[in-house]
């Protein structure tokens, strides 16, 4: 790696912690998460700067960006001039800190990840905070996160402790040794400042999925007191003297200041944040510090109502699934202000896949999370694609599958790169936009979203109308092990999509339509029945009898209150589904042993007893807890080993709440 250091403006420290004498954080009262996390997340900004600890212990490994490339993150303690290394793995050219600290636990909750090690005689908790609350884009939005700590003597005497933390130039750029990085310090309003980025600074320059941001810069920050900073090597180091004390506790903070987020369709667009361009990265810092206190408190409680309230829907290895969810779900997605209209654009970036933005199918499974929270963010799922139809740059009868590749939102990429044409998946984006359109509606307790796209949601509903009941040879979200004509669960997702339009007909006051749409849906879920039965199940597809597979669709027509399929079809199906899963869960379908563990969370909420949905969500948590692949969680794992066959750091893990929204609703 190239490495140029402007001269440093400040001639105190890259990064410093504030000293706290409020209260220690209400530790006592975390619900413990006793899954082991394949990784755990450490900072969960947006896709670009997002970083996991691939291994049980925090030191075990270096601190990685969720494409498995490093992102040099070093923690040491020194303690009565002992040095303890609690975190990461320092470059080979540097000094590795032999000795470790000592892990006594790790803990991983919806907004936080807690670590607690023994440094000699005295104990050092380290949190990880991202205080994302969906109901404040604010914070959504704010692009700073927390490194927290507290220390306290395990004997009962003061020792003398030093907090050093080295950080790599390698989180602004893609390619590291190839790329040149410029670094330095400053001072603004009481807040010190590292910052460091690519030389060139090709805004929106890379694009595509296994790549990492190298425009904007990254940050190091905090307050100014008893801090000494040096740039070695191509590390950038702080240390902080916490002086001899009995107690004391504090925090760093870490950001990125993108610049420009996205290309929508030829503007390039701001982050939320700072839309019209008249705020500053060093702004948001400070917000961030002068409200730490009060975020971490909120965290802590968020943190425990998520665990209760998911043990009371589905049980407490379930909590634990959506406590790791959280984060994940968020981080996938970039928040804007939307330019073309009110409310949001929720662009997410399709990881591990093809790198698509804002892709439909992969909108439809996450969306469960922003439901539960708030139904705004369903809608910034969607605009994107109601705009791309309704501007005419699409013209096909159903949806686009996704917006470009990211951070590039200037129309459908998908297919154009392995085949030089459009890749389409009519019925799946069709009913995935009528199924959340409805959904929105129902949480909003008014149709006035569909209101306003009703003639995209329309045009859509015909197509299905004509080609949903029995769908031909064309891609859906399930072509994992190739796709198929006459597939059964598509087919449901037709006829819900159908009666959704219905729903939402009939909220408007259309009692015609909503009889006319509601109606045309019950009689094909009684064709569909006569099609797909199989004897004990139903099958995988119409024409071939002796395969099953998973009918997760079927979730909608419980959460919207459809009753469009009798409640014997969920019942048949959840017998059969208990007889063919696996130890780590429940194949897809009948032509291979992986399987969608979103798909399995969905399925098992269509179950009318706790036993069942415990008997199909228990493998998947046996899955997180065993894989051998540290990697953030995967939704496409096999289910005879604990092996992912692809995919991680997706957003589709946001699809885990839908038994918290069932639940939220009575159901």
């Amino acid at each position: 790696m190239k490495l140029h250091i402007l001269p440093i403006l400040a001639s105190v420290c890259i990064l410093a912690a504030a000293s706290c004498s409020g209260p220690v954080a209400p530790r006592s009262e975390v619900i413990q998460n006793t899954l082991r996390a394949p990784a755990y997340p450490l900072v969960t900004i947006d896709p670009n700067t997002s970083a996991w600890s691939p291994s049980n212990e925090l030191y075990g490994s270096t601190v990685m960006h969720w494409t498995e490339k490093p992102f040099p993150l070093v923690g040491v303690a020194t303690v009565d001039g002992t040095p303890y290394r609690f975190m990461g793995l320092a470059p080979d050219d540097f000094p590795q800190y032999s000795q470790t600290a000592r892990q006594l636990s790790a803990d991983v909750q919806a907004t936080q990840t807690h670590y607690m090690f023994e440094c000699g005689p005295v104990k050092l908790a380290v949190d990880f905070v991202a205080p994302l609350f969906l109901d404040r884009l604010e914070l959504i939005s704010r692009p700073v996160n927390y490194i927290a700590y507290e220390v306290s003597s395990s004997d009962g005497k003061k020792h003398d402790v030093t907090l050093r933390l080295l950080a790599g130039p390698q989180w602004a750029l893609n390619k590291p040794a190839e790329q040149e990085s410029v670094s330095e310090t400053y001072e603004k309003d009481g807040l010190l400042f590292l910052k460091t980025g690519s030389k060139e600074q090709n805004i929106l320059g890379t694009s595509g999925d296994d790549v990492r941001i190298d425009w904007g810069y990254f940050y190091l920050c905090g307050e100014k007191r008893k801090t000494v900073a040096t740039i070695d090597k191509g590390m950038l180091s702080l240390e902080r003297k916490l002086g001899k004390a009995s107690a004391t506790s504090g925090k760093f903070m870490i950001g990125y200041d993108d610049i420009y987020s996205v290309e929508y369709f030829g503007r390039r667009l701001r982050p939320y944040w700072n839309t019209d361009g008249d705020q500053t990265i060093e702004g948001q810092f400070a917000a961030a510090s002068r409200d730490f206190e009060e975020l971490q408190a909120e965290c802590f409680d968020f943190d425990k109502e998520l665990m209760v309230e998911a043990t009371e829907a589905g049980g407490r290895k379930y909590a634990e699934l959506c406590a790791l969810a959280y984060r994940q779900s968020i981080a996938a997605h970039k928040l804007l202000k939307n330019p073309d209209g009110e409310g949001i654009l929720w662009l997410s970036k399709e990881n591990n896949s093809n790198g698509s933005i804002g892709t439909v199918d992969v909108t439809y499974p996450s969306a469960p999370v922003f439901l539960r929270y708030n139904p705004e963010f369903v809608k910034g799922l969607m605009n994107h694609i109601f705009y791309y139809a309704e501007s005419g740059k699409w013209t096909f009868p159903f949806p686009a599958h996704d917006a470009g590749t990211y951070p590039l939102a200037n129309g459908q990429t998908y297919g154009l790169r392995r085949t030089g044409e459009l890749r389409h998946m009519p019925v799946e984006e069709s009913g995935n936009m009528l199924i959340l359109a409805a959904a929105v509606c129902q949480a909003e307790g008014k149709a006035d979203y569909a209101k306003k796209h009703w003639e995209s949601l329309t045009k859509w509903t015909n197509y299905l109308m004509d080609y949903g009941m029995d769908p031909e040879d064309q891609y859906c979200t399930d072509d994992f092990a190739g796709h198929l004509a006459h597939n059964a669960n598509l087919s449901i997702k037709a006829i819900l999509a159908i009666a959704s339009y219905g729903k939402m007909a009939g909220m408007l006051g259309d009692k015609i339509a909503e009889e006319k749409y509601i109606t045309t849906a019950r009689d094909m879920a009684a064709k569909w029945i006569e099609m797909a039965f199989d004897g004990d199940h139903y099958s995988l597809t119409f024409d071939q009898k002796g395969t099953w597979s998973q009918k997760y669709n079927l979730v909608w027509d419980k959460l919207l209150g459809l009753n469009i399929f009798p409640e014997s079809v969920a019942k048949t199906e959840i017998a059969y589904y208990k007889g063919v899963q696996n130890t780590y869960g429940l194949p897809l379908d009948s032509r291979a042993t992986f399987t969608k563990t979103d798909w399995i969370i969905w399925t098992a909420t269509m179950a009318s007893s706790q036993q069942d949905f415990d008997a199909l969500v228990d493998p998947v948590w046996k899955f997180m807890n065993e894989t051998v692949n540290r990697v953030p969680m995967t939704d496409w794992p096999f289910t005879d080993k604990p092996n992912r066959r692809g995919f991680k750091a997706r957003s589709v893990v946001g699809g885990y709440f839908i038994k918290m929204l069932a639940a939220q609703q009575g159901l």
